[in-house]
């Protein structure tokens, strides 16, 4: 049995989100949505001279610039886009394991979901598929019109 999905369009597509990186800080540092799944997001991020810190390994500021990314739009995804947003309100991580190259993917779930705020668990693993980073965000739901 295919599990229903939690999102507000329920026919969602990666390409849905193309019209957001121009311009932003997913743009430089090359996030790329992968997958949607019926309650996860995917988003992968090279590991390179845009991501990486001064003695070669990936920054972990990058690594909560992708889970922020991810858990943002994650909950815009959940609510009516035409009158909301998520905006992070906090966010932690634990970086787990060190990545000097490569791509790196993030795979974003929900903890809790509710009308005002929602919470998301983001894993960050390498291509080897070992976890490199574990974050969770708190994203405030606010309407467009307040913002």
């Amino acid at each position: 049995m295919e599990k229903e999905t939690i999102w507000f369009n329920k026919a969602v597509k990666t390409t849905d989100f193309d019209w957001m990186n121009p311009g932003t800080l997913g743009e430089v540092l090359d996030i790329q949505f992968s997958e949607i799944g019926p309650d996860y997001l995917k988003a992968t991020m090279p590991v390179d001279h845009r991501t990486k810190q001064p003695f070669g390994l990936l920054h972990g500021g990058a690594s909560v610039a992708l889970a922020e990314t991810m858990g943002s739009v994650a909950s815009w995804m959940v609510v009516n886009p035409e009158f909301f947003i998520g905006v992070g309100l906090e966010i932690n991580a634990n970086h787990v394991r060190a990545v000097k190259d490569g791509r790196v993917t993030g795979v974003c779930k929900p903890i809790h979901v509710g009308g005002k705020t929602h919470v998301w668990e983001i894993r960050i693993y390498d291509e080897q598929e070992r976890l490199c980073c574990i974050s969770r965000i708190t994203v405030a739901i606010v309407p467009k019109n307040k913002i």
